[in-house]
């Protein structure tokens, strides 16, 4: 009868626990517009193309680059930021297995002897005895019968948490392969500007010896020997600077990938035509709510609420269970005859009289956090809705601006060639030259940052849109 009643205090034990005191969860209300800015920025609906949810997009099919694939898997390879938060999600899932671990009785087995001799001084029988004690058996030690909730509000705090985790390191990621994609065009559009740059150095070096030997005929003045001059100094001063820039840039390129990147993966000039996978921007609601950032602030917040719950439990009774079952003998060699049966459960209580306000006081702060964390996320959602409608706007307008650039670089092309011409015929000075010439080279040089602009608002928009891991 004793040995039922121990086993049924067991499973009772283990049975324990299945309701939580935590508030009721609920997804907060979105804090932003449910469509995204419209006007003139934006385009027109008919405008934007039909595409692929960035959620359901891998990164692999967004940038089909093979070389620039081939840098991204590098950077994931070998990045330290991506590396700490792969550890701390097995940090947090040790942690969470911790929890849910205080959710089943810890069984130990034990065993053990002691030999012991008393004088003759203090034995109830005035001889000296030696008495001789043995046992073995298993036991749970203060194993918490989780009526209230306490310890499964802890254990789905630690879940939430660990869930949190991993979205952290999924936003990592994102943000790790967006910002390889964006260092490595800002490579190519360098590389770009320096090609441009040396090649109009060679163009203004022709220029000045041809107004040089005219100087030296007595057919062009001192004046337009100068200004040419200028031209020739004016692209020196750029080829310096772009090629500090390079270097730079690939500087950056190789902090991100997490060490050297090999010379044949590196871009050479921006390619305003790349093939990168249109995006649909969604509705907001639905979008938002699965940016890995969004969601690990709501695993935040969870978290939150559920150590509520343990808070709220504290002000109720905690019952703990230690007992044991084995065998116990004063001869070795009879340890496991019969009759040697030995038995204990010793069941506590505890309940919360006066704790000076401590209880209210964790009670307070849990809710305080939850608010916290609720803010936090509200904060997160905004943040995520104007970096999307930003894209969104300046997508609108990149269409224009390549456009009208590149009519730009065409109209300073043609207008350098007349110039040149009228200048070779002796029609005009130096002067109509050099501004054509400086007019088509900040021409070429916005067309580069114009191209740059468009394919790094499609990585943005990608990484806004919370694209796939």
């Amino acid at each position: 009868m004793k040995r039922r009643f121990l086993l049924f205090s067991l499973f009772l034990a283990a049975a324990s626990g299945c309701a939580t005191m935590a508030p009721r969860y609920s997804r907060p209300a979105s804090p932003v517009p449910a469509a995204w800015p419209a006007g003139g920025a934006y385009g027109t609906p008919d405008a934007k193309p039909a595409g692929t949810a960035p959620a359901d997009l891998a990164w692999r099919d967004f940038f089909t680059d093979a070389s620039l694939r081939k840098v991204i898997d590098l950077a994931l390879s070998n990045n330290r930021d991506l590396r700490v938060a792969a550890l701390n999600i097995e940090r947090s899932q040790a942690l969470y297995r911790i929890r849910r671990a205080d959710l089943l009785p810890s069984v130990s087995a034990t065993g053990g002897g002691s030999v012991q001799r008393v004088p003759k001084t203090l034995s109830t029988s005035g001889q000296p005895v030696i008495a001789r004690e043995y046992d073995a058996g298993l036991g749970v030690a203060g194993y918490e019968l989780d009526f209230f909730g306490r310890v499964r509000s802890l254990k789905d705090q630690a879940l939430e948490n660990y869930l949190a985790t991993e979205q952290a390191r999924r936003s990592v990621q994102i943000s790790l392969v967006s910002e390889t994609a964006g260092r490595w065009l800002a490579l190519a559009a360098d590389r770009e500007r320096l090609r441009l740059a040396r090649e109009t150095l060679a163009v203004q070096e022709k220029s000045y010896e041809l107004t040089k030997r005219r100087f030296e005929a007595g057919v062009s003045s001192e004046l337009d020997l100068r200004q040419a001059q200028t031209g020739v100094d004016s692209a020196r001063v750029d080829i310096a600077r772009y090629t500090s820039a390079v270097a730079q840039v690939r500087n950056g390129l190789e902090l991100v990938a997490g060490g050297p990147v090999p010379e044949e993966l590196l871009p050479e000039k921006i390619d305003a035509n790349a093939a990168m996978a249109e995006l649909v921007p969604g509705i907001p609601s639905e979008v938002l709510q699965r940016r890995p950032d969004i969601l690990d602030a709501e695993g935040r917040l969870k978290g939150a609420n559920a150590s509520i719950g343990a808070a709220r439990a504290a002000f109720f009774p905690r019952i703990t269970l230690t007992t044991s079952i084995g065998l116990g003998s004063n001869d070795l060699g009879k340890l496991f005859a019969g009759g040697a049966a030995a038995w204990s459960f010793a069941p506590r209580i505890t309940l919360p009289i006066f704790e000076g306000g401590a209880n209210l006081a964790n009670l307070k702060v849990a809710e305080v956090d939850r608010d916290i964390f609720l803010a936090q996320y509200e904060k997160a959602i905004q943040g995520a809705f104007r970096e999307v409608a930003d894209a969104l706007a300046e997508r609108g307008t990149l269409g224009d601006q390549l456009n009208a650039q590149q009519s730009l670089v065409d109209a300073a092309a043609a207008s350098r060639m007349l110039s040149d011409a009228r200048y070779e015929k002796g029609v005009d000075s130096y002067l109509p030259v050099l501004d054509a010439q400086r007019t088509l080279y900040a021409a070429q040089q916005n067309l580069i940052a114009v191209r740059l602009a468009r394919l790094t608002n499609r990585v943005t928009l990608y990484k806004s849109l919370g694209g796939g891991a």
